[in-house]
């Protein structure tokens, strides 16, 4: 690949597409796009771009090619795998300033937004109709839809309402070669293949979301949101179970253990038990008729599971605070370490005592902490590694941890992501998921959309052309 830094032909025309304040190429700013949330892989982009429009990402892209420069898509920068390391350098299409909501259709029931729309920005946007956007992932007051796209997200409602894939009815792509195409749209069922659920969890790789209708979802009558309160992880494990097994289905259902509790605590002062083993937010929703049925169960399964205390939330303020105490756990990890590395395994519900098990034996082993929040309702844990990155040693122990965490989820029947993605974070894991047949199949798909790999190169499959080979992240790991 040339160096962009010497191609100042390509620095023009992009200068010509998006205009002086759209491209940045200076090192001062080019750092800022070096990564994403995970922090132990670092590249910098030659050149960061803002597009408005759907004919400037065509173009865009249509350069890119000419110039046979790579180039991969990126939203607000919040997730967690490294699914926005521009490896080898390249052209980063920043979609931040997409950002219009287009459409909104309560009728029928969705909306047409572009992919630099932030999640919480549609949910409040729809307030006053009475709707929402169901999939709310912990980062959703900085998160674009459009990286919620990339990485099929999920959060703690989609419990119940299902995960990004679930509200996606339609997309508008384009195609590393420049063309546009449109898959789906506000029709519920349109005939064919799949191919919006193909793209949605892609992670980029097929090519560049523009435009994207979604299922909006109406607000519930009412809501009953517990906290329950346990001397132990074991026994809001089993309240989990016990909860699903009795056939209620809550809205949220949600664990904080007690180092993260301390965090959150001194961030937001909210009155959570420091002296708790863990806690569990366990949310209701729907109809008032049956809700306090429901509420009732799931306290009577709790104190069955030795809960100390169950509380509930009596005002909308302090249901309000309780999910912001959730939603910005990652945020007050900060108080307990330098750098933190999340990981996003998913494990059978009843295995969740097991892993959590694991995870405080591999803690210990490693001499490192390890703090856990996590969807517990589905199974999704995102247990979080505290290091300090200036230290070599506690990045390599950290990887050597985490990477065990996830093989155990593996032989737990689970999965090494929920809703972060692979990225470059866990390519080593895919070939212990999936048989080489699933994934020359997979390398075949992603070909026919990104036939000469110049988009988003070097993520989600172990690949090199045809070749699987051990990522960066898995060698570091391995020393």
């Amino acid at each position: 690949m040339p160096a962009l830094s010497q191609s100042t032909l390509l620095f023009d025309r992009l200068l010509k597409i998006v205009g002086p304040e759209g491209v940045l190429s200076a090192v001062s700013d080019l750092v800022v796009y070096e990564c994403d949330g995970y922090t132990i892989e670092k590249h910098r982009p030659d050149a960061v771009v803002f597009p408005t429009t759907t004919d400037q990402v065509v173009e865009i892209v249509k350069l890119c090619g000419e110039c046979g420069v790579p180039f991969l898509p990126r939203g607000a920068g919040t997730s967690l795998a490294g699914g926005c390391l521009p490896v080898g350098g390249g052209v980063m299409i920043s979609l931040t300033r997409m950002k219009r909501i287009l459409e909104v259709n309560c009728r029928d029931r969705y909306a047409v937004i572009e992919p630099g729309v932030v999640n919480l920005w549609l949910t409040n946007h729809l307030k006053p109709q009475g709707f929402h956007f169901a999939p709310d992932p912990s980062s959703q007051g900085a998160c674009t839809i459009g990286g919620n796209v990339a990485t099929n997200s999920g959060g703690p409602h989609t419990l119940k309402y299902g995960v990004t894939v679930n509200h996606v009815l339609g997309l508008e792509i384009v195609l590393p070669d420049g063309r546009v195409v449109r898959t789906g749209g506000p029709a519920e069922d349109y005939p064919g293949f799949d191919l919006t659920g193909v793209i949605v969890g892609s992670e980029g790789t097929f090519g560049v979301v523009t435009k994207i209708w979604v299922r909006i979802t109406r607000n519930p009558e009412a809501y009953r949101t517990l906290l329950g309160v346990f001397e132990t992880v074991d026994d809001a494990t089993n309240t989990i179970s016990d909860i699903i097994g009795a056939g209620i289905i809550p809205g949220a259902l949600e664990m904080l253990d007690n180092l993260i509790l301390q965090a959150v605590e001194a961030a937001f002062h909210f009155g959570f038990p420091l002296d708790a083993g863990a806690v569990l937010i366990m949310e209701v929703d729907g109809l008032e008729a049956g809700l306090d049925a429901d509420a009732e169960c799931i306290i009577e399964i709790a104190k069955e599971n030795r809960a100390r205390e169950v509380r509930r939330a009596s005002t909308e303020a302090e249901r309000l605070l309780l999910w912001k105490s959730r939603k910005q756990a990652f945020g007050a990890v900060g108080r307990l370490a330098p750098s933190y590395c999340t990981q996003d395994g998913v494990v059978p519900r009843t295995k969740l005592p097991h892993i959590l098990r694991v995870i405080q034996e591999i803690g210990r082993r490693y001499d490192l902490r390890i703090a856990n929040v996590f969807h517990a309702g589905d199974g999704n844990i995102h247990p979080i590694v505290l290091f300090d990155e200036r230290d070599a040693a506690q990045v390599k122990r950290v990887l050597a941890a985490s990477h065990e965490i996830l093989d155990d989820c593996i032989a737990c029947g689970g999965s090494v992501t929920g809703e972060h993605g692979i990225g470059v974070e866990k390519i080593d894991f895919m070939p212990k998921l999936f048989s080489p047949d699933d994934l020359a199949m997979m390398i075949r798909l992603r070909s026919a959309f990104n036939p000469e790999g110049r988009c988003s190169p070097a993520k989600m499959l172990p690949t090199a052309g045809a070749c699987i080979e051990q990522s960066k992240a898995g060698r570091r790991a391995a020393l």
